[in-house]
């Protein structure tokens, strides 16, 4: 038998059994208690999800007027006592799932019937519907927080929850339903993923994307219109900026990062630049860590409990490390050197032709400006050599003639006899420009595989020199 047990499950309703929690219904916030318990018990009897109402029943209540019913109650507790209610809690919900085809609709109807009825032990009023709507059958049981006798309200203690999800095992067991077998919490899987969240930063980023390389706006203004569009409020002035629905403060646009400032949006408006997506990077999970070195954190003055954590964390990370061997199928000292003397080559192989690369786009970016400046400056500086080299025109041009003998001196230092064409040098920087970027991902590789090969190797080291150290104290006993 499988060992599924028919659980309580809180919030959503799903294909596979989930936690068990009582849940309070509390009272909507601008609405009135009796229109919140309307809607809850509205729900619940869903003739579309309840066979048109053959899958409800109920106890000292009728499933038409359980709501006013429920509301009768609490107005005769407050006449009764002459207290009013401090919370908000106007009834509490029982959630019971099945395992697909392992009961009927009507089975499962009176399975959630005898659970409110002995959980409650007849002293609350409650309904129970039974929904079909999805593969697993479940049943929604909700009583009411004020007693029969109007003279208390029901009191959510501390293990209410555990005890609901023991009744419902027993339940099921009596019944010949298959239960969960509940795990001690040494042998529980733990959560090792956690799905990475987007921050306010990250959407409005992405909606920028969006509309740059999707939606083309003519203009700044077009732009603008178009994030309010996407549901974004615009607040403009000398730094523009922007809030999300949800947002509490404005964003301005130099504050996302490069390529987002309000000169560069205006830029790759105009055609002037190209926007290039910043791309978020999760950060990578590391393999294993270094050793502790025990003995030297024990002359630091640690603990004798340092020492026994110490332990357990070096077992962990020699674990680790032997499976990153055999992955890697590494058998030996020596041919762990040899990986480790591959992949450092590699790295600084990858890395040289990256920073070779940056050095020639560098020196284009100097060389193309200077021969843009020297085109601009030539007829000023031709009036300059006409005039005689004349001290009043070179206070009048200084700074287009300063520009002129800066570009013919970077020339000469270059050793260029005839200068190249900016569209030359222009095609040899977009060709550098992508073997960089394309060179960068099988760099980063390189520096991890490097990384972690280095640390393997250390951690053998360590692994083995701890192990020398321990066999000569125990042959100098």
């Amino acid at each position: 038998m499988c060992r599924r047990r028919a659980a309580f499950y809180f919030c959503w309703e799903v294909a596979e059994l989930a936690a068990t929690r009582l849940i309070a219904l509390h009272k909507n916030k601008g609405k009135s208690v009796a229109a919140c318990l309307k809607s809850r018990t509205d729900y619940v009897q869903n003739p579309d999800k309840t066979q048109q109402g053959e899958l409800v029943s109920s106890y000292e209540c009728s499933p038409l007027t359980v709501d006013e019913e429920f509301m009768l109650s609490k107005r005769q507790y407050e006449l009764m006592t002459g207290r009013r209610q401090k919370n908000d809690v106007i009834a509490y919900q029982i959630r019971q799932s099945f395992k697909p085809g392992e009961i009927t609709a009507e089975e499962a109807n009176k399975v959630g019937y005898e659970l409110a009825m002995r959980f409650t032990k007849g002293k609350y009023a409650f309904i129970v519907a039974t929904h079909t709507d999805r593969e697993h059958i479940h049943n929604h049981i909700i009583y009411n927080s004020t007693a029969l006798d109007s003279t208390r309200k029901f009191r959510d203690f501390l293990l209410s929850g555990l005890a609901v999800q023991r009744l419902s095992d027993l339940i099921c067991l009596e019944h010949q339903l298959s239960v969960i077998e509940i795990k001690p919490y040494r042998e529980r899987q733990k959560r090792t993923f956690y799905p990475p969240r987007e921050s306010n930063r990250d959407k409005l980023c992405a909606v920028i994307d969006n509309i740059l390389l999707n939606e083309k706006p003519t203009d700044f203004e077009a732009f603008l219109q178009t994030l309010e569009q996407q549901g974004y409020e615009i607040k403009r002035g000398k730094h523009t900026s922007v809030k999300g629905t949800r947002q509490k403060r404005f964003i301005r646009f130099r504050t996302l990062g490069a390529g987002y400032s309000e000169d560069e949006i205006k830029a790759v408006i105009a055609g002037e630049a190209e926007h290039r997506p910043h791309q978020k990077q999760p950060p990578k999970e590391q393999p294993f860590h270094l050793l502790v070195d025990i003995q030297a954190k024990l002359s630091e003055g640690k603990s004798e409990g340092y020492a026994r954590w110490a332990k357990r964390y070096n077992l962990k990370e020699i674990s680790k490390t032997l499976i990153f061997l055999q992955e890697n199928k590494i058998g030996s000292i020596e041919e762990m050197q040899e990986r480790v003397d591959a992949a450092t080559a590699r790295y600084h192989e990858l890395g040289d032709s990256i920073k070779a690369a940056e050095r020639r786009m560098a020196e284009i970016a100097v060389l193309r400006a200077h021969i843009i400046n020297y085109a601009k400056t030539r007829p000023v500086y031709d009036a300059y050599r006409k005039a005689g080299y004349s001290k009043k025109f070179l206070e009048e041009h200084r700074e287009q003639i300063t520009l002129h003998r800066a570009a013919k001196a970077a020339f000469d230092e270059a050793g260029l006899k005839k200068l190249p064409k900016v569209k030359e040098l222009n095609t040899e920087y977009s060709t550098l420009l992508f073997q960089k970027k394309a060179a960068y991902p099988a760099y980063r590789k390189a520096r991890d595989e490097m990384q972690e090969l280095m640390k393997a190797q250390k951690n053998v080291e360590m692994f083995f020199a701890e192990e020398k150290t321990t066999k000569e104290n125990m042959l100098a006993r």
